[in-house]
């Protein structure tokens, strides 16, 4: 029995596992190769587990929310992926503490429903309370540092502890999760402090919202916005000016309708997101002097 079949025995004890599990089936950009082992947990108990045994075995993991925001590498991803559906909630008065892997869109679109304001922003944001948390998700002018108290957090060695958000380091499309201080925590829950709102006005604005993503930002398989906005000028703006309104590389294209949203037409690469990734960063840069800066994150075996 190899090391990856006893891990995969301990992880049986704590979710549903699978072998080589191809990540495209698990991305909304469609692509990726497969996970070594693929293991999908549901409770804030069975997440920390699983990450414990996975670091235990030095086989990662990688915590999967929705699959957004992210492209797989055609060789997939080594170790073990868990996909986080820890989605206990509890609510004390306008204080919420929820798992992270709850869908981030699907609670804000529930808050408004019940006259609980402080995410009408976020109704139309992909990928989980997890998420939103390592890259403090963000749109219409809000974030989720606005309401973000504090976070549950996994080390390394198996411990948890709660860290304010404020030891967080929470900018603009970003954290100490992406810029390596953080960056071997595990997210198990969040809580966030909202506030009581009208629930017809909130819906009301929620709609809005919806209205106009669907007139500006494509349809169909993409990861979300591929850059942040730099301060000199919108992402998408710098890539039309350099001509890359509906590049194509094999099945992936540089979306005509948004040009900061990269999209898979059918059966795209991960190798050819990247390529016109780092093209759009190249011409970018000649020509502005921009160095962009990637919103998406390009994970697995490169």
């Amino acid at each position: 029995m190899t090391a990856l079949d006893r891990l995969a025995e301990k992880l049986e004890q704590v979710g549903d596992v699978r072998r080589d599990e191809p990540m495209s089936r698990h991305t909304t950009f469609g692509v990726g190769g497969p996970a070594d082992l693929y293991v999908t947990v549901r409770g804030i108990d069975a997440l920390a587990r699983a990450a414990r045994l996975a670091t235990e075995a030095d086989a990662g993991p990688f915590v999967l929310g929705s699959g957004s925001n992210i492209v797989v590498a055609d060789g997939g991803i080594r170790g073990v992926v868990i996909d986080n559906r820890a989605r206990e909630e509890s609510l004390d008065g306008f204080r919420v503490r929820i798992g992270s892997g709850a869908s981030f869109a699907g609670f804000a679109r529930r808050m408004c429903r019940t006259g609980v304001a402080g995410l009408a922003w976020a109704v139309g944001i992909p990928g989980t309370l997890g998420g939103a948390v390592v890259y403090n998700a963000g749109a219409y002018g809000g974030c989720l540092a606005d309401v973000l108290q504090r976070v549950r957090l996994l080390d390394p060695a198996g411990n948890d502890e709660w860290l304010d958000a404020g030891a967080l380091d929470l900018t603009y499309r970003g954290s100490a999760f992406r810029r390596g201080g953080l960056a071997d925590r595990t997210v198990l829950e969040a809580e966030l402090a909202l506030a009581p709102g009208d629930a017809d006005a909130l819906l009301g604005e929620a709609n809005g919202y919806d209205q106009r993503r669907l007139t500006a930002q494509p349809r169909g398989r993409n990861a979300g916005s591929v850059f942040t906005n730099p301060p000199e000028s919108p992402a998408w703006k710098l890539i039309d000016s350099v001509g890359l309104r509906g590049e194509q590389r094999g099945d992936a294209a540089i979306s005509d309708l948004h040009t900061n949203f990269f999209v898979n037409l059918g059966q795209a690469r991960a190798s050819d997101v990247l390529w016109l990734v780092e093209e759009a960063e190249r011409r970018v840069f000649e020509t502005h002097g921009v160095r962009l800066t990637r919103e998406v994150g390009f994970v697995g075996a490169w």
